[in-house]
């Protein structure tokens, strides 16, 4: 049986007059008009395991939240449902609990007593910032940092501004004892940091500029150096996605030298993306220096505070590969060496239960095998490698995710086989794909 038959009947979908309903409601909220399969399609679907054409896919993918690929794979009837991580925060509409509760109700409730009973505890310390309170935002920070590579930007977001608001009002309140000012700061800088990079993947660069200087100075104020070098780094990525190769360099230089007597892996994401600005703008022989320093620093890497945090504040061996990939596939390389390279990029993010697991690294490590494979000529293998991307729903296509499509499209636009089938079909797809972006939260 395929997944994608068993995870309809644990829905009670069971016929195309049960699937269709639910797929017309997720083509409109996608804003797809003229994508509705005809009852034999999906037919063809349910009991002739038939994968569904390219138009229908994206509805597919956001109705049930795993990709096409995981939904056709077999499973026996009575094996366990695989053990899919999925790529959306969704709960199965049919999912009840005994005797007849709705569990999605329940656990809605559920939320907002917890929602108040943060809110009296915040309360309760108005006067003073007690330590249930701080352990409170510990718990709540490190939830949003783990989460934050690993689901859409709307799921989060509004909890993540809420958490900064909250650290924002503490230290204003000015009952803040000595010995926790460090404390909430280094936290107003972490979800700064996490601010910012929303507004980057939503492409609102001033926003995100301007959020990274409060996370700035959040840091400054906590006297922690990792933090204020992150800082700088975080205004590099910002200005590399928004195409200002020159600025992203200066930042990340500016970063790497702050980091330079550092331990943790700050200073390593600091020198990848000072290699990735310098490859936009063409100096080879930076990129160079700049890979083979991080390498060699690796080697003495002691994971520090924000290393322990995980997420965006660990620059993981996997995360490195794939920046030096990147870095060598925008000056044009692509031979066996680092087509391998780009292999085992792709690959260090292919367990989506993996700790350092993130859906962005992997569809920009995709991007880059795609790159990689084009510039050596095999244009098939550069199809394989980025279709997987193609096929993300609207909520996991964040600005850095589009950018790296469209320099597929643009060296497909260049290549010697740009007249092929292939090519224009896959120049086709590309150029499909970001109908729907960026990655915007709801309501």
């Amino acid at each position: 049986m395929l997944f994608f038959r068993r995870i309809l009947q644990e829905r009670g979908i069971r016929s195309p007059e049960d699937f269709l309903p639910e797929y017309r409601r997720v083509a409109q909220r996608l804003g797809l008009k003229d994508v509705e399969p005809a009852s034999k399609t999906v037919e063809g679907w349910l009991y002739e395991g038939r994968k569904p054409q390219r138009a229908f896919r994206p509805v597919i993918v956001e109705m049930l939240g795993h990709t096409i690929e995981r939904l056709w794979t077999e499973i026996g009837e009575g094996d366990t449902d695989p053990c899919f991580v999925p790529l959306v925060s969704v709960s199965p509409a049919e999912l009840r609990a005994d005797p007849g509760i709705d569990l999605n109700e329940m656990k809605r409730t559920g939320a907002m007593a917890v929602r108040r009973a943060k809110d009296f505890l915040l309360g309760a310390d108005r006067q003073r910032v007690g330590e249930d309170t701080l352990g409170l935002l510990d718990d709540e920070v490190q939830r949003l940092v783990t989460e934050y590579p690993r689901v859409p930007l709307s799921a989060i977001w509004p909890d993540l501004l809420e958490t900064q608001d909250q650290v924002f009002r503490l230290l204003e309140g000015g009952r803040v004892r000595p010995s926790q000012l460090r404390d909430l700061n280094v936290k107003a800088a972490l979800l700064s940091f996490l601010v910012a990079k929303g507004f980057n993947d939503m492409e609102v660069t001033h926003e995100a500029m301007t959020m990274t200087r409060v996370a700035a100075a959040c840091a400054r104020d906590a006297e922690h150096t990792g933090l204020i070098a992150l800082t700088d780094g975080l205004k590099s990525l910002i200005a590399y996605w928004a195409d200002r190769p020159a600025d992203a360099y200066h930042y990340a230089d500016k970063g790497a030298t702050t980091a330079a007597n550092l331990h943790g892996t700050v200073g390593l994401w600091l020198l990848g993306l000072k290699a990735r600005a310098a490859a936009v703008l063409g100096d080879e022989e930076t990129v160079r220096i700049a890979n083979q320093q991080a390498a060699d620093r690796r080697e003495h890497v002691r994971h520090d505070d924000l290393d322990e945090l995980g997420g965006l504040f660990i620059y993981a061996s996997e995360k490195q590969l794939y920046y030096e990939v990147e870095s060598r596939a925008l000056l044009g390389h692509g031979d066996g060496q680092l087509a391998t390279m780009a292999e085992i990029a792709v690959a260090g993010f292919s367990d989506p239960s993996a700790p350092n697991w993130a859906f962005g690294d992997l569809a920009g490590a995709q991007c880059d095998l795609a790159l990689v494979r084009l510039f050596s000529g095999d244009l098939d293998g550069a199809a394989d490698a980025i279709r997987p991307v193609l096929e993300l729903p609207p909520s996991h296509r964040n600005n850095g995710i589009v950018v790296s499509t469209m320099r597929v499209k643009s060296a497909l636009t260049s290549s010697p086989a740009r007249s092929a089938v292939t090519a224009r079909d896959l120049r086709a797809e590309i150029e499909a794909f970001p109908t729907s972006r960026p990655s915007v939260p709801r309501g």
